[in-house]
């Protein structure tokens, strides 16, 4: 029976600490994850804490998932672990039967699990908690105290220095659909063999004061016009479908408010993009673009774009000299959230394909590498 009582153990725990790693790699998908559930209960408020509350959880998800391996504090980690698990069993439970979230992130971006699957896996992950809850009592560490405390705390320090490092920089492993290699325009496309949604119309018409809703194949056999009144017309979703592009939302809009998305992804050679958000890090990465920016295009003719969600007229009132030597496109936020995960974030494209991308944190690396490109022309 200890054996049984070990492997549980380890389920639970290598879980949780796979669970924190994926999710540790882009800490900032967590948060906008968090954001979209706030979103939909307009408690818009919190939405500035949702990185805080991002990395503690991710940090906490993967100490405890070692302490419930070496068996550290178990009537401590128990209780903690069975409150966690009720609390992600609700969000994927609402998630299912409201239908407002489609994807709850538990495994981050690089597993995608639909809200049924995360509400399956909590399910079975509560069942096995509740067994470690039951026993809470019996188990022994598996280390000294000063052992199991060591490993703890290494497994924090690794942990919070991990998130700090994806954070400053990119995702270590990239799953996202920007990711290098990519062609932009390729995965704004429906991919081939996707299966549309398959809808009906439905009629909804008053009848004595009742509203009836039926199919364009199944009207009421007492059907008239002046007996029932029309209410509204719409289609109702019988399957859901995967015709669902990779990209969605990259939009860019020239100053003067027309569309240039295809006309600057279409453009041949290659091009750097600079990814800007509000509230971007300032810092000496501002005048090595600059540098970066004169260098290439003077030199090398790769001329730099800037693509932001920031309205221009408030970049033009505090501009760094980097924003006077770029052409500036807008673009929706939550796309370029969603391909650029630094603030600001570098591109190098050759055409619409991503050749390489770094964070503002690694603008050295981005120089060196663009020099070599043009220097070989």
């Amino acid at each position: 029976m200890k054996a049984v009582w070990m492997i549980i153990r380890w389920v639970v725990g290598l879980l949780f600490i796979f669970s924190g790693l994926v999710k540790a790699n882009d800490p900032l998908g967590l948060s906008y994850k968090m954001q979209e559930f706030f979103e939909v209960w307009n408690l818009h408020q919190f939405n500035e804490y949702t990185l805080a509350l991002s990395i503690a959880m991710i940090g906490f998800e993967i100490i405890a998932g070692v302490a419930v391996i070496v068996g550290w504090q178990m009537r401590l980690f128990s209780w903690l672990l069975l409150l966690l698990i009720v609390f992600f069993t609700f969000l994927t439970g609402y998630a299912v039967i409201s239908g407002k979230i489609k994807e709850c992130g538990c495994f981050g971006n690089c597993i995608p699990l639909t809200a049924m699957q995360s509400f399956i896996k909590d399910l079975v992950l509560t069942g096995l908690i509740l067994l470690l809850f039951s026993q809470r009592n019996k188990f022994k560490p598996l280390l000294s105290t000063m052992n199991n405390v060591l490993v703890l705390f290494f497994s924090a320090v690794f942990s919070f220095s991990f998130m700090w490092y994806t954070l400053l920089h990119l995702p270590v492993v990239d799953c996202l659909p920007y990711k290098e290699g990519i062609n932009i325009l390729g995965g704004m496309k429906i991919p081939p063999g996707a299966k549309p949604d398959s809808t009906v119309i439905t009629f909804v018409y008053k009848n004595k004061g009742k509203e009836i809703e039926f199919t364009a194949d199944k009207f009421p056999e007492d059907f008239n016009d002046t007996t029932y009144e029309f209410v509204r017309r719409y289609d109702k979703l019988i399957r859901q479908g995967d015709a669902v592009p990779a990209i969605k939302d990259f939009s860019l809009t020239n100053q003067q408010g027309q569309p240039a998305t295809e006309t600057i992804l279409n453009a041949e050679g290659y091009k750097v993009f600079f990814f800007l958000r509000e509230n971007y890090n300032q810092g000496d990465w501002i005048p090595k673009a600059e540098k970066l920016i004169y260098e290439s295009s003077h030199q090398g003719g790769i001329p730099g774009v800037l693509i932001t969600s920031v309205p221009l007229q408030e970049l033009y009132e505090k501009p760094p000299g980097l924003f006077y030597q770029v052409a500036p496109f807008t673009c929706d936020a939550t796309a370029i959230k969603t391909a650029a995960r630094a603030n600001p974030t570098i591109f190098l494209m050759n055409k619409d394909t991503i050749v390489k991308k770094w964070s503002y944190a690694d603008i050295d690396d981005a120089i060196r590498t663009i020099r070599k490109i043009y220097k070989q022309y």
